[in-house]
């Protein structure tokens, strides 16, 4: 569905036509998952935190001005409500020493997403994800998975695009060391 047509469809739930809404679950639904499931680790939590986000999307569209697309408007709420879930849980995250990070090289750092067949790496892939914040989990799955640009993914997260940058640099670097161990990245 291209921005106009969400913008006519948005009209019409407002205007009464609430059935229209289900269009935007349709189109929505599998990807919202994805970014809430990364950042909250648990299939129970993101299906009730996703049906959250729809449930309070379709309140709030009242306040959707079309300032960004439909989508970054509902990532931004899902990102919210994950992140305030992942807060109020108060997990505990994998600290790596700054030095060891910043001995990664970048072209190895690059390198660490590229895609792959093996399943064995995509499982360890997946396991060093996991150890990610929330936010660097976020913000992963953003680019990388759901293929959000810098500006949107800026966007979502409200982050500045410098800092969006930064952070997947800094992010590829600490997935690095902890697929490599910090051996590798001296």
């Amino acid at each position: 569905m291209n921005s106009k047509e969400e913008k006519l469809y948005i009209k019409r739930i407002l205007d009464g036509e609430t059935e229209l809404y289900a269009c935007f679950l349709e189109s929505y639904s599998r990807s919202i998952y994805s970014l809430v499931i990364q950042i909250v680790s648990s299939a129970e939590d993101a299906e009730e935190i996703v049906q959250d986000v729809f449930l309070k999307a379709f309140k709030s569209l009242y306040t959707y001005r079309g300032d960004s697309s439909f989508s970054t408007w509902l990532y931004r709420i899902a990102y919210n409500m994950a992140i305030g879930f992942t807060r109020k849980k108060k997990h505990d995250f994998l600290a790596i020493e700054e030095s060891i990070i910043n001995n990664v090289p970048d072209d190895k750092a690059d390198s660490v997403l590229f895609p792959s067949e093996d399943e064995e790496k995509i499982m360890e892939l997946t396991a060093a994800i996991e150890k990610l914040t929330p936010e660097e989990k976020a913000i992963i799955t953003l680019f990388y998975y759901e293929e959000k640009s810098i500006d949107e993914t800026a966007e979502i997260t409200k982050l500045s695009v410098a800092n969006v940058k930064v952070r997947l640099h800094r992010i590829r670097k600490k997935l690095y060391v902890l697929l490599k161990g910090d051996d590798d990245g001296k």
